[in-house]
């Protein structure tokens, strides 16, 4: 897939119709190329900004970004970053797709210059008038609208944002859906059944293209989803094989060593998690799901 956008930290990309993104510049095993803070917002009245339009769907759409915008995870508390993304727009409203502090960090400060409420699925992320994301919920802000998926499994309250009528539909995946690789099971908080569940979900937006919180966009959702299920399934059987090999009793370390041997000292701990995450997977009986 050729990148739809070169991304550098500071500056507005436009993605879709009605997304942009601002990269933050915390790069790392984690966060890959850093955390994608998404700009929503429809498109103005004015001619076409001509540093934007990225996207073939995002010709003739007037100028973009519109006078208002919604902003999806902050992203850290780096100032630069986030004073980028205030100049944006008029920020309305601030969404947090899960706690992890790659995404959260910076809500206070964004708050604080903004003035925009914030609503994530956890109350204590919530600021002002911002309401808990719930399944289901319609937001209308900024001249778009967003339909809240909850997708638990890398996180218990992670969720995506669908933009029905973006051109093409687009998922915000968070961190459900990375842009290239697979995502942490941050067990005891996240488990696997959820996350296979929430893949499975994800699948059926046919058409789709994926907007994650890390790494470029999907160009198709679906397929990807798709994808990680069979990984997943495939590297369950090899845990399954790897602790019938050193003993019902084997250490979540020592699983990690054989299933995850060349994984970067940066990302052991989060192997280390998703290693948990399938092991309880087996435990629970559903490893044959």
């Amino acid at each position: 897939m050729a990148r739809p956008y070169e991304a550098v930290p500071g500056r507005l990309h436009r993605v879709t119709a009605s997304a942009g993104v601002v990269l933050a510049p915390n790069p790392g095993p984690m966060t890959l190329d850093g955390t994608n803070t998404w700009i929503l917002s429809g498109p103005g009245e004015g001619p076409e900004h001509p540093n934007y339009g990225y996207h073939p769907s995002a010709q003739g759409r007037g100028e973009w970004p519109g006078p208002d915008v919604v902003v999806v995870d902050p992203g850290p508390a780096d100032e630069d970053h986030l004073q980028a993304v205030a100049a944006t727009g008029t920020v309305v409203l601030i969404l947090v797709t899960h706690h992890h502090a790659d995404h959260t960090d910076g809500i206070d400060r964004l708050h604080e210059i903004t003035g925009a409420p914030v609503r994530a699925a956890r109350p204590e992320f919530c600021r002002d008038s911002g309401e808990p994301l719930r399944d289901g919920d319609s937001v209308l802000a900024a001249g778009i609208c967003l339909r809240v998926l909850a997708t638990p499994g890398h996180t218990s309250d992670s969720v995506c944002l669908r933009l029905p009528h973006d051109i093409p539909e687009t998922v915000l995946t968070g961190d459900t859906v990375l842009g290239r690789g697979t995502t942490m099971i941050d067990h005891p908080d996240g488990t696997l059944a959820d996350y296979l569940a929430s893949l499975d979900r994800l699948s059926h937006r046919a058409g789709a293209v994926g907007l994650p919180a890390h790494g470029d966009p999907l160009p198709d959702l679906r397929e990807t989803c798709l994808e990680l299920i069979r990984h997943r399934l495939a590297r369950l059987e090899e845990v399954r094989a790897v602790v019938a090999d050193l003993g019902a009793g084997a250490s979540i370390g020592a699983v990690t060593d054989v299933v995850y041997g060349d994984v970067p000292a940066g990302a052991r701990h989060a192997a280390e998690r998703s290693i948990a995450a399938q092991l309880a997977h087996l435990q629970n009986g559903a490893g044959r799901s």
